[in-house]
């Protein structure tokens, strides 16, 4: 009798499941319907190019180390809504080809999407998708014994599930901070000792932290003067470069840069084979011999990435990341930022594709779109026209380092935080989502409130679930009420005001709720992966 009572009840509960699937894909397909319906802004061509109702396309955030641009996004709430600018007219036929045409270059990788079953070996990172970056200092960091200040925290660092804690650059500079290098080879910084540094990172291989150098080689501060009595000479220190180091457009004698310039300092000429190889040959050193892992590359847009790719192959880190900040297409004389950001993500995917995918490239894409959704309740951003998060992470989710602030959009550079308000929104979002996500020391240690607690929290459900950069995502909702998402069938998401719910059964349990956030659990599939 009791077991016959049990198939009934277990009978109910799946037609529950049935008739909630049934419900969630109608409302998912009828939603995305009617978000494909709502008037869009044409694609940006190029920077200035497009021209929509009279009004010209306009560059957007920004450069990681200039000045606060009026054009960057603070979540200001002195900007209308561009949701309510997005609906004024329509678009005429050509824009709409222009757009159609633009969409259709930007393809899944379905391949990388598709391969859950990750290597557990540990070799291949990328492969692995199970990276949670730390960034492990901020803009005033330098101010401290840092390295003495971290080695204290690397034991709960990876208790607490970090893989790869990321470090300022280590290495002699004329600024503070590191990013004005003069002397690789010298490992004595702002943050201290050299001695102090190989402590730490022989802490970190101890405790399975992967530490990640930050490497700026995009531009290099002379010792001596040279030709037009610029210091673009390399004279008394290890790799001796002479004018020929330095390119034509930044007072040197090599060739044209390969990438935008870093004004102010001499930009390296990679393509001349003696800065190549002595760089490459120093990567292999800071590798092999210094003890890191993993690298950053810093200024990433500054040179070609075939040489990051060269640079790769010789040194053979376990991972690599690309700092590729790109403009963002803002639109108007508000500087609204346009719904549509496909040829933002592209450009990053051409990078990425430039170095060979070796290297991963922080989205961005993502930040910019997440933090209007999150401060302006516009959640219809975070879908795109097929539906697929609209970010890098929608379209090479194995390659996108998601993150919600660093030491340039945030700490007291705040070039373009994130509305402080949302960042508990923020993390909800990158931490049960695809992608490779990135936290932000100050939000772990520096803010004050309950931030560490959910951050911490949402790890642990990422963790316990086994969400990596390649799970598969079913995006339920996304309009002006909230959005709603299931992650490998296994954890439901929700932002925002929307009342929708899983099934509420008892198979279903609420792991973690805030201010405009929600997540689920549940052992058993939800949805089957298309």
């Amino acid at each position: 009798m009791w077991i016959s009572a049990f198939f009934i009840v277990l009978l109910f509960s799946s037609f529950k499941e049935v008739l909630f699937l049934e419900r969630t894909l109608e409302l998912s397909c009828r939603e995305r319907e009617r978000v494909q319906k709502r008037p869009r802004l044409s694609a940006c061509l190029s920077v200035g190019e497009t021209i929509l109702d009279g009004e010209e396309a306009v560059d957007g955030a920004g450069e990681s180390k200039g000045g606060k641009s009026p054009m960057q996004d603070d979540g200001s709430e002195s900007l209308s809504s561009s949701q309510e600018f997005a609906e004024k007219g329509k678009e005429d036929s050509a824009k709409k080809e222009v757009y159609t045409e633009r969409f259709k270059s930007i393809d899944t990788r379905v391949e990388e999407v598709e391969d859950a079953r990750c290597d557990e070996s540990g070799e291949d990172l990328i492969r692995r998708g199970k990276e949670i970056f730390l960034q492990g200092f901020n803009w005033e960091s330098h101010k401290q014994q840092w390295w003495r200040s971290l080695k204290r925290k690397v034991s709960e660092l990876a208790g607490w599930g970090f893989t790869s804690l990321w470090l300022p650059p280590v290495c002699d500079s004329l600024a503070p901070q590191g990013y004005l290098p003069k002397n690789l080879y010298n490992l004595n910084s702002a943050y201290g000792s050299e001695v102090e540094l190989r402590s730490l990172l022989q802490h970190m291989k101890k405790s399975g932290l992967k530490p990640m150098a930050d490497i700026v080689i995009n531009h290099r501060v002379g010792s001596t003067r040279g030709k037009g009595d610029l210091y673009n000479r390399y004279d008394g220190l290890p790799m001796p470069w002479d004018e020929y180091a330095v390119s034509s457009d930044t007072g040197g004698l090599g060739k044209p840069s390969t990438g935008e310039i870093f004004k102010g300092v001499p930009n390296l000429d990679h393509s001349s084979e003696v800065v190549a190889n002595d760089l490459k040959n120093w990567l292999e050193w800071m590798r092999k011999d210094v003890g890191f892992e993993c690298f950053r590359f810093d200024y990433a847009k500054g040179y070609s990435p075939k040489f990051v790719k060269a640079y790769i192959e010789a040194s053979k880190p376990r991972l690599a990341i690309g700092e590729y900040w790109d403009t963002c297409k803002y639109i108007g004389p508000n500087y609204l930022l346009d719904y549509n950001q496909d040829a933002h993500r592209q450009r990053t995917v051409d990078w990425i594709d430039g170095t060979g995918g070796l290297s991963c490239a922080f989205d961005f894409t993502t930040k910019a779109i997440l933090q209007e959704a999150c401060a302006k309740e516009e959640w219809y951003r975070l879908r795109d026209a097929q539906g697929r998060p609209p970010g890098l992470l929608g379209v090479w989710p194995s390659r996108a380092v998601t993150f919600i602030d660093n030491h340039d959009t945030g700490s007291t550079q705040a070039h373009w935080p994130f509305p402080r308000n949302c960042v508990a929104q923020g993390y909800a979002y990158i931490l049960t989502h695809p992608g490779q996500p990135c936290v932000f020391y100050d939000h772990l240690y520096e803010w004050s409130g309950d931030l560490k607690r959910v951050i911490l929290e949402l790890i642990d459900i990422r963790r316990k679930l086994e969400v990596h950069s390649r799970s598969h995502i079913t995006i339920l909702e996304a309009d002006t009420n909230g959005y709603s998402a299931v992650v490998d069938n296994k954890l439901c998401v929700r932002l925002g005001n929307t009342e929708w719910t899983p099934p509420s059964d008892s198979l279903w349990e609420l792991t973690l709720s805030g201010s405009g956030y929600m997540i689920w659990s549940k052992p058993q599939p939800l949805l089957t992966s298309q």
